[in-house]
């Protein structure tokens, strides 16, 4: 079977020998963190139903389902555990990319089209965290994660506004940057303008001592295609010092997210099929593995009742596999 899973009988009629073959483990710290559990394409849509590019997974434990993006069809997906229907969570959904959920489990969007990040309410309306800087609009809002003090930090290199095909294209007013939201008082400010050109994916470490944020420069042209890790202040409100975690040329990755034992997940792709995947770093950058997947991934997420599955947005598809390992945030 090719290591890349181009010629992979994804019905799930073809047994697959434990360890997952998809697996290429480089580092002997990874050794028994694959776990004994087969890679699933759980989601394919066809037809009417096709995704054109899945991002923003989000595990919603309490009901018992994964929210996804479909970006350029302008909706959100929802995947049921139980039965594994895929169902449309919300139509017109601003071209939303990220979600995550705050320390109240409340759903953060990062909205495209509307320019803003928003949180769903428990009565299912929705409030604007942020759509307005120094009198501004945001450029596009792609991602966030939550701190331990609440407060949601996002990541605003303005991808929807650059073309029609996720969003619609508009002027930036604004550098792109990284910003954060008080949970209290609800004030925006900009946490990390330099270096990256096109802040993108972003996650703490399981202390939230340091923040990673995903430098996409490379869509760009000749630009680094980076994780950026910045050590976060003591008080939670800026990070500073910022350093190259790990750089991913010739591909790129995208959405991030770490476990409990401080290792980073990183989506994978952009840089032909061998890039296609998730690759996992030590908390010391060292590359420990590459989970190899025959569609780029864009984004991914923990989730399961055990924290321990990996869902993996992957072009047009859906992709999840139980690991040895456990999600250290809520999404």
């Amino acid at each position: 079977m090719d290591k890349y899973g181009r010629d992979r009988d994804w019905t799930g009629q073809t047994p697959v020998a434990y360890p997952e073959p998809a697996w290429e483990v480089l580092d002997p710290r990874f050794d028994g963190k694959q776990g004994n559990s087969t890679l699933l394409r759980i989601w394919h849509g066809t037809g009417h139903d096709a995704a054109q590019w899945t991002e923003g997974p989000v595990w919603m434990g309490d009901w018992g389902c994964l929210i996804f993006s479909d970006i350029p069809n302008h909706r959100t997906l929802r995947w049921n555990a139980d039965d594994g229907r895929v169902t449309t969570f919300q139509h017109e959904s601003n071209y939303a990319n990220g979600h995550t959920r705050d320390l109240q489990g409340r759903l953060v969007a990062c909205e495209h089209d509307s320019r803003r990040v928003t949180r769903r309410e428990y009565d299912g309306t929705w409030t604007v965290l942020a759509d307005r800087c120094e009198g501004k609009p945001l450029n596009a809002p792609n991602d966030a994660a939550v701190h331990a003090d609440g407060s949601v930090w996002f990541t605003d290199p303005g991808y929807g506004t650059l073309w029609d095909y996720e969003g619609h294209r508009a002027q930036h007013e604004l550098s792109t940057r990284v910003y954060r939201v008080d949970a209290t008082s609800g004030e925006l400010s900009v946490i990390a303008e330099e270096p990256m050109r096109r802040p993108n994916g972003i996650c703490f470490s399981p202390d939230h001592t340091s923040v990673y944020v995903v430098d996409t420069g490379k869509t760009d042209g000749d630009y680094p295609a980076n994780v950026i890790e910045f050590d976060v202040t003591a008080d939670g409100k800026r990070a500073e010092s910022p350093r190259v975690f790990a750089d991913y040329s010739p591909g790129m990755t995208d959405g991030i997210r770490c476990d409990t034992q401080g290792n980073l997940w990183c989506s994978w792709g952009w840089g032909g099929p061998e890039t296609n995947g998730v690759r996992v770093h030590a908390p010391d950058g060292t590359l420990l593995a590459i989970l190899h997947t025959p569609e780029a991934i864009g984004n991914l997420c923990f989730g399961g009742t055990k924290r321990n599955r990996l869902f993996m947005a992957g072009s047009t598809s859906i992709y999840a596999l139980y690991v040895n390992a456990t999600g250290a945030a809520l999404s």
